[in-house]
């Protein structure tokens, strides 16, 4: 959930902390494998071919 999206002022803490969180891993996992990951629609398709070997588009044509 986004931010600026949660009903509640708890809410909001619990989704930048959990944003803050994920930043924090993502950097992690980086500077451990020494790549970047993908951003943005590479890391869709990435993931999306991670799960099957398939495409999302291809997946969605079946």
């Amino acid at each position: 959930m986004a931010v600026a999206q949660a009903p509640t002022a708890k809410g909001k803490a619990a989704a930048a902390g959990l944003r803050k969180a994920a930043a924090k891993e993502e950097r992690k996992v980086e500077a451990k494998t020494g790549r970047d990951f993908p951003k943005g629609d590479k890391r869709f398709e990435e993931r999306s071919r991670s799960s099957d070997g398939k495409s999302a588009g291809t997946k969605q044509k079946s």
